[in-house]
């Protein structure tokens, strides 16, 4: 049986649609298809290319960071000298609180009625000082009097009656009546004094006898005038040693009545006494009035730091105070640098005491902006000099340089001889 045209007419657009979309798969199919010639080209790195940035004109500034706990400075046991007294020793007064500050030439505690100055110096109270003292203490004590103004006289390791009029002027400073001299030393100038007015009236009578003899126009008064000079002689003896028994009777210091301490003033850290109770040994620890940060360092950092240089105390959150290093010891291994704020505020310190401070100290600095690149961006040549890599006109340039202060990653660096760099001139850091 014969097909019908519609008939031939359905099956050539079949053929035709399949051999299309047949078409189209080949063609996609063809376009995922590459050599290996291809594949190798697609997936090779990149060719290598420069990382680089700019040199900067800037100032550098190396510094030491770290972090200690704040302190007060110093802390010292102080002792009263209780030997000489001849009843016990009993607190009677001006206990001090803790924290409260020490000051020098001011009663630091009462014993027995009298009170206990404080003064700075290293050689303690061992022995009563009186007119005629001599020694090294005597010497700490004018220098000590004459560095607070109450004019001691030559400053030297007598006890004179300049130091005993300087330490009267102490006791009226500190509000206190000076001590007394020994009974017996009152009792020596008194009798040297009748001693003065018996002998003055004997040359009284002796001159009177003389003026006699004259008037009566004695042919010998040789007795009456031998008796005036014997008079005389003898009312020049008593006058000095009336005089002497005076300097002896003049103002002592007693050793019961001072404590020395390195430095003043200080913080009352602990009180070991109580009004009414007896002094035995120590009475009170202090430590500095002056708030310190202690921070360790190795040796290596300790060798680049010295006292006096300036530093940063920074709590954090805006609270930060200009300081200085105070000194640095050996303790062990390591070493203690001690730094103290220049002045701080009654809320500063409040905040500070007993923190944990980050502390900053500039070891070495510019003077002003200087050409500055990443350390990353210094290599060694073959004469051992440093040089930079300087990227110009795509072409990169060997730059001799000369290295100076390294800090924060980036190091000073100046051009050698005749080579040129600028600040924004692209050096290479990495490729």
């Amino acid at each position: 049986m014969t097909a019908s045209p519609r008939s031939r007419r359905r099956v050539l657009v079949g053929v035709s649609a399949v051999a299309a979309v047949s078409l189209g798969v080949g063609v996609a199919a063809g376009s995922r298809i590459t050599s290996p010639e291809d594949a190798a080209a697609k997936t090779a790195a990149p060719q290598a290319s420069q990382i680089t940035v700019p040199v900067e004109k800037k100032a550098l500034s190396s510094k030491v960071v770290g972090r200690g706990d704040a302190s007060f400075d110093g802390a010292v046991n102080i002792r009263v000298e209780t030997s000489g007294l001849n009843t016990p020793a009993i607190v009677t007064g001006k206990v001090p609180a803790v924290g409260s500050t020490l000051t020098e030439g001011k009663a630091l505690l009462e014993i027995t009625g009298r009170p206990v100055i404080g003064l700075a110096g290293v050689l303690p109270m061992y022995r009563t000082l009186s007119p005629g003292s001599q020694g090294p203490d005597v010497l700490q004590l004018e220098q000590t009097l004459d560095r607070l103004g109450l004019d001691p006289g030559e400053v030297d390791d007598e006890y004179d009656t300049d130091t005993a009029q300087a330490v009267e002027r102490l006791y009226e400073k500190a509000g206190y009546d000076a001590p007394e001299p020994p009974e017996q030393l009152t009792q020596a100038v008194e009798q040297a004094d009748k001693t003065v007015d018996q002998l003055k009236n004997a040359l009284r009578q002796a001159e009177s006898q003389l003026k006699q003899a004259q008037q009566a126009k004695a042919a010998d008064v040789s007795v009456q005038q031998g008796a005036v000079d014997d008079a005389e002689e003898n009312l020049a003896d008593a006058q000095e040693a009336l005089n002497e028994a005076e300097f002896k009777a003049g103002t002592p210091l007693p050793v019961s009545e001072v404590a020395y301490v390195k430095t003043l003033p200080r913080r009352v850290d602990d009180v070991k006494v109580e009004r009414g109770g007896t002094v035995n040994g120590v009475v009170m620890s202090a430590s500095g009035a002056s708030l310190v940060v202690t921070v360790k360092v190795d040796a290596q950092t300790a060798e680049r730091l010295k006292a006096g240089m300036a530093a940063t105390l920074d709590l954090g959150e805006g609270t930060a105070a200009a300081g200085k290093v105070r000194r640095i010891t050996k303790n062990g291994d390591q070493y203690d640098v001690v730094v103290a704020p220049n002045k701080l505020t009654a809320q500063q310190l409040a905040l500070f005491r007993e923190a944990n401070v980050r502390v900053t100290i500039p070891v070495k600095s510019t003077a002003g902006k200087v050409l500055a690149v990443p350390v990353a961006a210094l290599s060694s040549g073959s004469d051992g000099g440093s040089r930079v890599e300087v990227l110009r006109d795509g072409k990169v340039e060997l730059i001799p340089v000369t290295v100076g202060l390294s800090a924060d990653g980036f190091a000073q660096v100046t051009p050698a001889g005749d080579a040129k760099l600028a600040e924004g001139d692209q050096v290479v850091v990495g490729r």
